[in-house]
């Protein structure tokens, strides 16, 4: 990853909490724990693929940081989860993400989200979630199925089925309702 590279990640980040400026990203740092989180979790992926000492200094601080946060708000998602750019987390309380699932651009997960692992069966694997993706408060996506772009996944939800594109799933199982997709859920994504 290039520093330039970093710079973007961070930029449509903070871009999904409001207005992106030096002010906004200071205060999104203190008042906004999900942008707080997520510039940490950024930072240590950053660090980790660059091979020079100061590098591996910075990534050594930044991961033990990243640790405490981890436990400060409540949140289990790995640097070396593969995360677009744009996350959004109002509410970090509860999250729980494999390290080899994957997030698309512009998602928004809720308090109390899983998307984890199964270790058997014909979902056997982790989740992939595209881009555009709502995933409400509790909701659990499980095992290798794919979430579809602009998505919504409702509020303590169970998906243990590939979701097709621009889907409002509910539900234990998850079932699609409607074909109204995330919008309005999803914000602030023109950056």
């Amino acid at each position: 990853m290039t520093t330039a590279e970093l710079r973007h990640l961070w930029y449509a980040d903070l871009y999904r909490y409001g207005p992106a400026g030096p002010r906004e990203f200071v205060r999104a740092l203190v008042a906004e724990p999900g942008y707080r989180y997520t510039f940490v979790m950024r930072l240590v992926a950053y660090a980790r693929s660059r091979d020079d000492l100061p590098h591996r200094v910075l990534a050594l601080a930044a991961r033990l940081y990243l640790r405490r946060l981890r436990f400060l708000f409540g949140v289990d998602l790995p640097a070396s989860t593969e995360v677009g750019s744009g996350l959004y987390m109002n509410h970090p309380t509860g999250i729980v993400v494999h390290s080899e699932a994957v997030i698309g651009r512009d998602c928004n997960l809720s308090q109390d989200v899983t998307l984890g692992e199964s270790n058997r069966g014909a979902n056997k694997g982790f989740p992939t979630v595209g881009d555009g993706v709502y995933i409400g408060p509790g909701a659990k996506i499980v095992g290798a199925v794919h979430v579809g772009d602009d998505s919504a996944i409702g509020a303590n939800c169970v998906v243990t089925k590939d979701v097709p594109p621009h889907s409002v799933v509910v539900g234990v199982p998850g079932r699609v309702i409607s074909q109204d997709g995330a919008a309005g859920y999803v914000n602030r994504t023109d950056y």
